[in-house]
């Protein structure tokens, strides 16, 4: 792994030096341990890993518009990771908190229409009305009208730690409410 990391930064070298053959070497050598990283990243998040391959051109793009910060002095495989740690970072803060999930996995255990546990909306709305209202308006944003923790965020002039709070403190009093009646 030592001499990857050498080979690297003296490939680095020669590209900033303006050695384009270089360049390209780097790039088809980064490039699949790139894609393990963002593969890897994205399993751990709960994410597809078919998304990889947008994380590592955004990486790569990066990598190529930044090259001329990197210290030539210095190791280059930490800057490229730390890069590659941002993107990633990115790119799940652009997908939210959610989960993608095949529904054809579960079709055998999603109930039929006269599954009769199931909370109607009118039942939801009920108890929605009896949340307190910082905690009923950051769900109606989000739940309802799909607004970001971001945009719910600067709807309501809260940040977006007591947003992801009320958030979750509307959704436990809501399932609780909906498990007593």
């Amino acid at each position: 792994m030592r001499e990857r990391e050498d080979e690297w930064t003296g490939l680095m070298r020669s590209a900033i030096s303006g050695d384009s053959t270089a360049y390209h070497r780097l790039l088809k050598a980064i490039t699949p341990v790139l894609r393990a990283t963002a593969r890897r990243g994205l399993a751990r998040a709960g994410q597809p890993i078919d998304q990889s391959e947008d994380i590592v051109q955004d990486i790569l793009l990066a990598v190529h518009s930044k090259r001329h910060t990197w210290d030539a002095n210095a190791p280059f495989a930490p800057w490229l990771f730390a890069i590659a740690r941002n993107k990633l970072i990115d790119a799940l803060r652009r997908r939210g908190k959610r989960v993608f999930v095949n529904i054809d996995d579960f079709a055998e255990t999603l109930p039929g229409e006269a599954q009769e546990e199931t909370a109607s909306a009118s039942e939801i709305a009920t108890h929605l009305n009896t949340l307190p209202a910082r905690q009923r308006e950051v769900l109606q944003s989000i739940a309802v009208d799909n607004a970001s923790i971001k945009d719910t965020a600067a709807k309501f002039s809260m940040s977006e730690g007591a947003v992801r709070v009320a958030l979750h403190r509307g959704l436990a009093n809501l399932t609780a409410k909906l498990r007593e009646s």
